[in-house]
């Protein structure tokens, strides 16, 4: 059973939302696992067994209670500057990109699938992240985490929008026209990020939005003073973070989240029955 979380644009939210639907689900009693296909970042961590994965995945496997593993990231992208990006492929160092030596994209998305295969045998649930925005018209080709891991295992969607940056509606409306064809009815739903004030003021938006796609809206999540992990340059390190350690920090942080989702109406029923889950 796997849900896999796009964001309009990068930095929308969906890597820490994607974390705090693990924690829900944890919380509720399901072995649940993050996986992200292709991620672009340089805030990495090593595993136990010294493999490389993206900072986000660790941070989303915390929230799930378990170990980070490579399987989780199977593809880390890192910018080396000078048009150079270095492949890190099941946690180790392949090889790096460049205009002249491009990366074999079957090749990497066959990793990609064994990846995601091995851990939907392991857990009963598999929240998977999506990587920037899932309609770059000149990147779709190629894509990994989004549309192509989509078409390659047949997964459900469901779209994270960031109403601080304004446009939410268009951005949301326009990633969903942008979709392949073939891949809308695999749009479940979709959430609204980082709102401030009264929420039932967009219930005709929401409305309109839902009637349009033919996706569900799950909630509209507030704006919060929370720290977490940072994994790209758009993320935002204001926030509190209080606790024995980092990592109870970030859980109590999550925890506060969940609860105030809960407060604000956000239909988790609706999110683990997308999910498979009964």
């Amino acid at each position: 059973m796997s849900i896999l979380i796009l964001g309009t644009s990068s930095g929308a939210g969906k890597t820490t939302v994607c974390a705090m639907l693990c924690r829900y689900l944890k919380r509720k009693g399901y072995d649940v696992a993050p996986f992200k296909g292709s991620n672009l970042s340089l805030n990495s961590i090593a595993t136990r067994d010294g493999g490389e994965i993206g900072i986000g995945q660790s941070f989303q496997a915390l929230a799930c209670g378990i170990d980070p593993e490579t399987d989780m990231n199977p593809v880390l992208l890192k910018p080396s500057g000078h048009g150079v990006m270095q492949l890190v492929l099941n946690g180790k160092p392949f090889m790096d990109i460049t205009k002249d030596d491009p990366m074999d994209r079957e090749m990497v998305m066959g990793e990609v699938k064994k990846a995601y295969d091995r851990m939907t045998d392991k857990h009963e649930a598999l929240l998977c992240e999506g990587s920037g925005s899932p309609v770059e018209l000149n990147l779709m080709k190629t894509d990994i985490a989004n549309v192509g891991l989509m078409r390659a295992t047949g997964i459900p969607a469901i779209l994270v929008g960031d109403i601080e940056r304004g446009g939410v509606f268009a951005a949301i409306y326009g990633t969903w026209r942008l979709i392949p064809e073939e891949l809308r009815p695999q749009m479940k739903g979709f959430i609204i990020n980082r709102f401030r004030g009264d929420a039932s003021i967009l219930k005709p938006a929401i409305e309109k939005i839902e009637s349009l796609t033919g996706m569900k809206c799950l909630g509209v999540l507030r704006y919060e003073y929370l720290r977490f992990p940072e994994e790209d340059s758009l993320s935002s390190s204001g926030g509190k973070l209080e606790g024995n350690d980092i990592h109870s920090a970030f859980l109590s942080n999550l925890d506060e989240m969940i609860g105030h989702a809960t407060e604000d109406g956000f239909d988790f029923r609706s999110f683990v029955k997308m999910t498979g889950l009964h």
